[in-house]
């Protein structure tokens, strides 16, 4: 981690009116690669993340403390409280607004309209505004008025539908991927029209559906059908178009193993002195093997039940065959590769100590550096208000008394 040094967005203003996931998650990327990201969250309450718990931090006072959920997606930022419902707030973003390089919300299509806070309002005042919105399924279509939850759109998405064992009723995901998945490609694509805006001077209207992002995702399993309209089902842990590649029994657990090809498919089976499979002709090809699955697995499955965990981990390192053990969570970050890497990121934010995940970018010149810990709700609404409108004390108080802020 860099001290001090500024990240490759530095000199960029992002102001986030977004919540929960997929908005934070975006703008959160954007402030661990160096960009000024205000948020701005409704007075008393701020983001809906701070209360989902628990867990919640505990604050030196003894008191109830913020979620970790809002931790999660919150690093790096400023927030601000602005009550955007008032005549006087919305008047308060909208400058903002105007001395900004990106805008990122995820209300409902048309809803910041009424507020003077849409995208032909702010880019009238601002051309070269880069206005990232994040629906559900999108500005345009007979689906945008509807809302999008992340459950709802794996379901709708077509990711539940491929998801847990066959036979079995389809399950979610272990985290909100949706929403992160949207969150992602919407850094992608602000990232891409900040540099049009630089090149060109002209902002645009970034459109980033739930809905889109998780059919893209699909990947394999979306192109598959179209190639062959074969609709892919569910089938747990193992993979549609590989084999073996998928959890095998341990004496004390689980290890998936993941081949890639004939090749190390031949290594495993050196590896657990099984030769017989080696040259097995149902097993010669990975077609084969996909269409001999069950005979496969029964047959390595009777092999490594007899190891332990740690003891195939290293024989399958040893060969150059992919593997590893089924994690916990607290086990993620045991990992001495997780340690070695710096995983877990620790930042003051005054007596508490929060820590979130590392970011996943690594750049070799412009590194991520943490600077700011998740903001406490409004800590920094003054600070902005007169560094950035120039308000005066009196400003700020008329503003405190309507209930703009």
């Amino acid at each position: 981690m860099a001290e001090n040094h500024p990240g490759p967005l530095a000199g960029v203003t992002v102001l986030d009116l977004s919540r929960v996931l997929a908005g934070p998650w975006a703008t959160q990327a954007l402030a661990d690669l160096g960009a000024e990201v205000i948020k701005v969250e409704r007075p008393g309450a701020g983001d809906d993340t701070r209360h989902w718990g628990p867990p919640f931090a505990a604050e030196a006072d003894g008191s109830r403390g913020d979620a970790a959920y809002f931790f999660a997606a919150n690093r790096g930022k400023r927030s601000i409280t602005v009550d955007i419902a008032t005549p006087e707030g919305a008047d308060v973003v909208r400058r903002l607004a105007a001395k900004a390089d990106v805008l990122v919300e995820n209300f409902k299509v048309g809803g910041l309209q009424k507020y003077g806070l849409d995208y032909p309002s702010l880019a009238a005042a601002n051309p070269r505004l880069v206005y990232a919105s994040i629906t559900g399924f999108g500005q345009t279509g007979p689906d945008a008025g509807r809302a999008g939850y992340d459950v709802m759109i794996q379901a709708v998405g077509g990711l539940m539908s491929i998801t847990g064992e066959a036979g079995r009723p389809p399950v979610k995901v272990g985290v909100a991927v949706a929403d992160l998945f949207a969150g992602l490609y919407a850094s992608n694509a602000i990232l891409a029209a900040l540099l049009h805006a630089r090149a060109t001077g002209e902002g645009q209207r970034v459109d980033i559906a739930l809905f889109e992002a998780q059919a893209a995702m699909l990947a394999n399993q979306a192109t598959g059908f179209l190639v062959s309209g074969e609709v892919p089902r569910a089938l747990g842990a193992v993979h549609p178009n590989l084999a073996p590649y998928q959890p095998l029994p341990t004496s004390d657990g689980a290890l998936v193993v993941a081949v890639g090809n004939d090749g190390q498919f031949l290594a495993l089976c050196r590896a657990l002195g099984a030769d017989d499979l080696a040259t097995d002709p149902r097993f010669g090809a990975n077609a084969l093997r996909v269409g001999h699955r069950a005979a496969l697995t029964a047959a390595l499955e009777a092999l490594t039940v007899h190891k332990t965990t740690r003891e195939l981990t290293s024989a399958l390192d040893a060969a150059g065959v992919p593997c590893g053990p089924i994690n916990t969570i607290d086990q993620v970050f045991a990992e001495p590769q997780a340690k070695a890497r710096g995983l877990v990121v620790e930042q003051a934010r005054g007596d508490l100590t929060v820590r979130t995940v590392a970011s996943p970018m690594r750049l070799s010149k412009t590194p991520v550096d943490y600077q700011v810990p998740p903001p406490v709700l409004g800590a920094d609404t003054e600070a902005v208000l007169r560094g950035r409108l120039g308000l005066s004390d009196a400003e700020i108080e008329r503003l405190r008394a309507s209930g703009a802020i």
